[in-house]
């Protein structure tokens, strides 16, 4: 059976996310954090299409929640990417311009709101991603890159170049230069990536030259302008991070992709598993065909669709697609539609809808047929007996029916006490703390002082409110074994499992009851 097959088969039974987050944990096995992973380069709108990647990992981490699994969630902001070309929908064209070819974290803002044209825009979508409650822990490449993080893991690369070359050209028509390097340099003197490395002069230092004609030979641990080739630092940081569940867009997922390329490359050069993968497909707009493109400015953003669906309507859109299937977003007449299939779902989901009728008066015609039943003869009991079968059918029906209400609401309230459990138990546990070291040493001042000065410490004011003392009874149990019958409660379950397996127990005995079974 295929891979695809498993998983469209699996999420007929369960949420795609659920089954997604239990096959991360069987392929990772049981760990003590599970770290999810998504990014981007901010070279232009970060639009719907993108949001995909990230609602999708936002998914698969609550549904990691809901099973009791700690996670963290990265997003990263590749900013120390190259700045290669103007997107088609932003203004200053003429300034952006003269920043092509430098990092885009160095790009000016051509909107004038913020320090960068990364800074720009990473905040049209952080600022938007809560209303869509939505919390991941950002993580900007061009402060890790320039604070030298990455330093071991340029290091790495350089040394085992060649072997990276190898897995690279497996995958290539024609096989890279040879002097390729994994790495590449921002001059020094005008910011630019239009460098050559010339020369390795030890396992830290870098010699390059640039086409303004600089050329200089410098520590990478010691000057952060140095950064992995794409192919090469999506592997570095997936080892770096220890991210054990990353999706990719189509154009990654193909045979021979990067992210073909990255996992040979995390496996053979860092001795890192990759990450469980899957793959999401590309989002259109109703009506104007093919995907987004933030360089051809067709897109649609968060802050554009926030203007036209309710935040919760959103979310649904993309939970109920599986994402390996395509789908459209409407801005025409099927947005009526669309709220009000949200809303009938909403009402659903809440107990509001309509049971349906049928089964209203099938269930009372049953309980009428029941009054009227009378067994005299083998021909009756036989009329009972698909009567019987009949009402099995029907407790089906209704059960199926009841679940369509009960299922996501039980699962939702599943994952929302899986997500506040350990902040519940952690501030329990400095609630306690706090409290019995109030009470020890009010006991300690009660022992010292004379019953006038105790009255004034039963009450502690504080510029938050007034602490208390009263005293409450309480039990504690000191032996089990004494405790009179009668504030016993048996264990059912426990005694018919060990009586039935052939266990003698005072006071217990087995006894035979006759049930009809019907199987059908």
């Amino acid at each position: 059976m295929s891979k695809k097959k498993e998983f469209h088969e699996a999420t007929e039974k369960e949420h795609w996310a659920d089954n997604i987050a239990k096959k991360i944990v069987a392929d990772k096995g049981e760990l003590e954090e599970y770290t999810v992973a998504a990014g981007i380069t901010p070279s232009g709108v970060v639009h719907i299409g993108n949001f995909r990647e990230i609602i999708t990992v936002d998914l698969i981490a609550k549904a990691l929640r809901k099973i009791g699994k700690k996670v963290r969630f990265i997003y990263s902001w590749d900013d120390y990417d190259v700045f290669r070309k103007i997107p088609a929908n932003f203004p200053n064209k003429e300034v952006l311009e003269k920043y092509l070819c430098q990092p885009i974290v160095d790009v000016p803002d051509p909107f004038e709101k913020h320090t960068s044209f990364a800074e720009h825009n990473e905040k049209e979508v952080e600022e938007q991603l809560p209303n869509l409650g939505i919390f991941p822990e950002f993580l900007y490449q061009a402060k890790k890159y320039r604070a030298r993080e990455y330093s071991e893991g340029i290091k790495t690369a350089i040394l085992n170049r060649k072997k990276i070359k190898e897995l690279l050209d497996a995958w290539r028509k024609e096989p890279l230069a040879e002097e390729w390097s994994p790495v590449r340099v921002f001059c020094e003197k005008c910011n630019t990536d239009k460098t050559k490395i010339l020369d390795y002069p030890s396992e830290y230092e870098l010699k390059y030259s640039c086409e303004c004609g600089f050329e200089d030979t410098f520590d990478f641990r010691k000057k952060g302008i140095a950064k992995l080739q794409w192919r090469v630092d999506w592997p570095m940081r997936w080892s770096f991070e220890k991210v054990q569940f990353e999706p990719s867009g189509k154009e990654h997922s193909s045979d021979g992709g990067s992210n073909t390329t990255a996992s040979e490359i995390s496996k053979q050069i860092w001795e890192y598993s990759a990450p469980y993968h899957i793959m999401y497909e590309f989002i259109s707009i109703k009506g104007t065909g093919g995907k987004m493109s933030s360089s051809k400015g067709n897109t649609i953003d968060l802050n554009e669709m926030l203007s036209i669906y309710e935040p919760s309507i959103i979310r649904n859109l993309f939970v109920r697609t599986i994402p390996s299937k395509s789908f459209e977003i409407s801005f025409d007449s099927d947005v009526i539609s669309i709220y009000d299939s949200f809303d009938k779902l909403e009402r659903s989901y809440f107990g509001e809808e309509e049971i349906n009728e049928n089964l209203k008066t099938s269930v009372a015609i049953a309980e009428r047929e029941c009054d009227g039943i009378n067994i005299t003869t083998t021909e009756e009991m036989q009329e009972a007996t698909d009567f019987v079968l009949g009402i099995k059918t029907l407790t089906k029906s209704v059960k199926a029916e009841k679940e369509k209400i009960t299922k996501p609401l039980n699962e939702s309230l599943k994952g929302v006490r899986a997500l506040f459990k350990p902040f519940e138990e952690k501030l329990k546990y400095v609630l306690d703390t706090t409290n019995n070291k109030i009470v020890d040493f009010s006991n300690k001042l009660e022992e010292e002082m004379s019953v006038d000065e105790e009255v004034k410490i039963t009450n502690i004011k504080s510029a938050h409110g007034t602490m208390t003392f009263r005293k409450v009874k309480d039990i504690e149990i000191v032996d089990v074994n004494i405790i009179p019958r009668a504030y016993m409660v048996p264990d059912m379950v426990l005694i018919r499992k060990h009586v039935v397996a052939g266990a003698k127990i005072d006071g217990v005995i087995l006894v035979e009851k006759k049930i009809p079974s019907l199987r059908a």
